[in-house]
Parts: structure tokens; C-alpha cells; sequence
């Protein structure tokens, strides 16, 4: 998809329509359809009329489709393909040559980290800062990277803790919950059916929700999240790729020291004491 344009409905979801947001949903899941389809046959897909299809990409800034189309275009001819064949061969990952596998990580890194806002990143960080509790959450392959969050923020601040770390504690864990605390969110396809029902009880409960994730998940994310960081996680398999969650994590982190300061400063300093006091070589 059209990197300007996704930016666009991101900024300005909250304010469109209910008509405009099932164009612009339509737009972030169908990616292809910007190229191969007029502005007539996707307002059809979407179920809204011709005006509104209008209406949405001029409040998103643009003179008409053609314009989107146009930029949808530009940003295409931009990207290299990737090589997918691969030759000689012991260096292999995933059936890609190591290059090929390289030159795909470094294109999320790059995409995720020139789309995304310095503001949000900052604004995610004092969500985190204000809260009296942090509550992190990854379920399946992201619960190793909410623990690898969990142990950054904790050398940081304090009252940091998993969410659902005990198997089936679900209940327990959010009854400890409460308004004002902070929840970070770490998401991939395919989220487990448990997941809205837990955000449901940390919108009863008046959390402040913090969610990194791929970028198709974005604006559903906005729905119940103070602050959304989307990530590029395109891959040759096995499910998305990773590299750039571990990387916001660590963007949040560095942003949230340099937020609290001195506190933050005291607190590294304290757990690293505490590791020398213990003879552990991990501090």
C-alpha cells in the first residue's frame, strides 16, 4: 500500500465518517486494489457511494483518486523487487539467499522508522511515565518480546509486570487493574480469540493502551488505543517478521529514559548495584 496514504487515514480515522471508515479499512487491507481498480469499483467493494468515496480522499488531503493512484504508483517504481531465486547454495534462510533475507529486514526497518512520528513515540513514552502500573501483554510468539519489554522498562521504572504470565491467570492479573494504569500491547496475526475480551475489561477499567503492531492492524488498534506504533513486518515465511518489533520496543524504552530522567538514571543505577551486589554477570 501507498505509505502517504496509510499515514493519511491513520492521522485522520477518529474524524472520518462511518461511511469513509469502511473505504478506509477497505483501503488498508486491500492494498492491490489502489492500483487495479478505479474509484467507482472500490467504493462498490467498500458498499458506500460514489460521493463518499469523493468526499473521503479529499478529507484525506487529496484532489480525487487519480492523485492517490498517481502516488500509489510513484512509491511502487520507487521499491526494488526483491531477487527470489536463489543460487549455489549453503548460505540459505527460509529458501531466500541470505542477501535477499538481509536486503527484505532492512526494508521494514527502514519503511517503519521513516513513517513513524517522533510525537507518537513521545507520547507513548509519557502514557507509560504518567501510568502507576504498567501491565505488558504478548500472547504467542510476541509473549517472549513482552518479556524482553517488561525487563527493558523495569530497569526504568517500577511496577512493571506481564500480564497473563501464569497460565490461565487472565482473571486474577486483570483485577489488579485499574484506572490510569498502562497497558502495552504487542501484536501479530494471528492474535489469539481471547485478546478483544481482554481489551474490553482494560476499557472498563480505563487503562491508557499502548499498542505496537503490524501496520494492517493499525487502525482497528486506534479504536482502543491512546497510541498506536505500526510496524512493516513483511517476510518469506513462517509468520511476520519480528525485527522491527524488537526495535520499537527499544525506541520506546530509550524515548521513556530520556523522558523521566534523573529517576530513570537512579533506578539503572540501583539494579546495577544490585546485580554486583549478587555476583550476576547479566546487569
Amino acid at each position: 500500500m501507498a505509505s502517504g496514504l496509510v499515514l493519511r487515514i491513520q492521522d485522520r480515522f477518529s474524524r472520518l465518517t462511518a461511511g469513509e471508515k469502511k473505504l478506509a479499512q477497505l483501503m488498508l487491507d486491500r492494498d492491490d486494489d489502489i492500483l487495479t481498480h478505479s474509484a467507482t469499483e472500490i467504493a462498490e467493494m467498500a458498499g458506500v457511494s460514489k460521493a463518499t468515496a469523493a468526499r473521503f480522499f479529499q478529507h484525506l488531503g487529496y484532489a480525487d483518486f487519480n492523485e492517490v493512484k498517481q502516488q500509489a504508483r510513484e512509491e511502487r517504481n520507487r521499491s526494488e523487487p526483491y531477487g527470489l531465486s536463489v543460487t549455489g547454495s549453503d548460505q540459505i534462510a527460509l529458501g531466500k539467499a541470505i542477501g535477499t533475507h538481509l536486503e527484505l529486514e532492512l526494508r521494514n526497518l527502514t519503511k517503519t522508522f521513516e513513517e513513524l512520528r517522533s510525537d507518537r513515540v513521545r507520547e507513548a513514552a509519557e502514557v507509560l511515565k504518567d501510568a502507576p502500573r504498567v501491565w505488558v501483554l504478548g500472547m504467542g510468539a510476541e509473549e517472549g518480546f513482552a518479556r524482553y519489554a517488561r525487563l527493558l522498562l523495569s530497569r526504568l521504572r517500577h511496577s512493571v509486570m506481564i500480564l497473563g504470565i501464569n497460565q490461565g491467570s487472565w482473571a486474577e492479573d486483570l483485577a489488579m487493574t485499574g484506572p490510569k494504569d498502562a497497558l502495552l500491547l504487542i501484536t501479530l496475526p494471528p492474535r489469539p480469540t481471547i485478546l478483544p475480551a481482554i481489551l474490553s475489561y482494560a476499557e472498563t477499567s480505563r487503562m491508557n493502551v499502548v499498542t505496537i503492531a503490524d501496520r494492517n492492524y493499525a487502525v482497528e488498534a486506534q479504536r482502543f488505543s491512546r497510541v498506536v506504533l505500526p510496524c512493516h513486518v513483511a517476510s518469506f515465511g513462517l509468520g511476520p517478521s519480528h525485527t522491527t518489533i524488537g526495535s520499537a520496543i527499544r525506541l520506546l524504552a530509550v524515548t521513556y529514559a530520556a523522558l523521566a530522567g534523573k529517576s530513570a538514571e537512579q533506578r539503572s543505577e540501583i539494579i546495577a548495584g544490585i546485580h554486583e551486589e549478587l555476583g550476576d554477570a547479566s546487569g
